[in-house]
């Protein structure tokens, strides 16, 4: 059974004939009449008694005919689905990032360009992303960090120095910047080992050959926030990370000698799909690209 059939089966009740059918479907006689033939001699039925030039339905052919009208139905909800998908005038988009502070211009980009797609986030650090991407959880990644695999392809998107930020009654608090070898002899608070700001931070002390004193580790950035509110210690974080508040102040690094590095990425295989392409096309090649 095939929905040609199903179609041709549906014209010729419609039009009361096969000629009339085939006039109507733009074809021949003959296809809608061997289209016919053939589901009824598929199935040992007899669909239409056939009474001259008119036909008139069998009792098992007015039965079928709902079924094929509900089947003709649905592969047309089918198409239009698809193509309305591909198009980008319905669906979801799936992104993963690292954090939400880089993905928000993003997201407003797209949207501006694809009202009618449905955007979700799910936060994660880089590996956490790259895997959604592998396991088609997510279409795109927004990350810190270039992996080296194969399967990935990644776009820079931009650069932003790493900054120190204290509370408002420290003694660095009226300063207009710090160097790196005065937060190397300051009690630092610190993200989690595998932070992209600590690893560069901490790349950056050693390059110089400096050592550093960690008062405490912290497991995300907001908690990392709060505690140098309390005045328990100096942070560092990305530019585009911080939030103002009354009561820290932020430090540029002299020079800016750290800086992290924000990159979009997906499965190499999907880069040319239309749905990842819209979204690389919507936010443009970024600062770095």
């Amino acid at each position: 059974m095939t929905l040609t059939q199903l179609r041709s089966f549906i014209a010729v009740d419609r039009y009361g004939g096969f000629t009339a059918a085939a006039r109507a479907m733009r074809t021949s006689q003959t296809m809608v009449t061997s289209q016919i033939q053939a589901l009824e001699q598929e199935h040992g039925v007899e669909l239409f008694h056939r009474r001259g030039r008119g036909v008139e339905l069998t009792a098992v052919g007015r039965e079928f005919l709902d079924l094929a009208r509900r089947m003709v139905g649905l592969e047309d909800d089918a198409r239009l689905l698809l193509d309305d998908s591909g198009s980008l005038r319905h669906g979801a988009l799936k992104i993963g990032a690292v954090s939400p502070f880089h993905v928000t211009d993003m997201i407003a980009a797209y949207h501006a360009r694809h009202p009618h797609m449905f955007v979700t986030m799910a936060l994660g650090n880089s590996e956490r992303v790259l895997d959604d991407l592998a396991n088609y959880t997510s279409d795109v990644g927004v990350v810190a960090r270039v992996i080296a695999d194969e399967r990935y392809y990644m776009q820079p998107y931009a650069s932003y120095p790493v900054i120190a930020f204290v509370h408002r009654t420290h003694r660095w608090a009226t300063r207009a910047s710090v160097t790196l070898e005065e937060l190397s002899c300051e009690p630092m608070l610190v993200r989690e080992a595998g932070s992209t700001t600590r690893r560069t931070l901490e790349a950056a002390f050693d390059e110089r050959g400096l050592s550093t004193t960690v008062a405490m580790e912290i497991g995300s950035r907001e908690a990392l926030r709060e505690a140098v509110i309390r005045g328990l210690g100096v942070g560092t974080v990305s530019q585009s990370e911080y939030v103002p508040d009354d009561r820290i102040r932020s430090l540029p690094i002299d020079g800016e000698p750290v800086r992290t590095h924000i990159h979009i990425a997906c499965l190499k295989e999907r880069r040319r799909t239309r749905k990842v392409a819209s979204f690389f096309d919507a936010i443009g090649p970024g600062a770095l690209a």
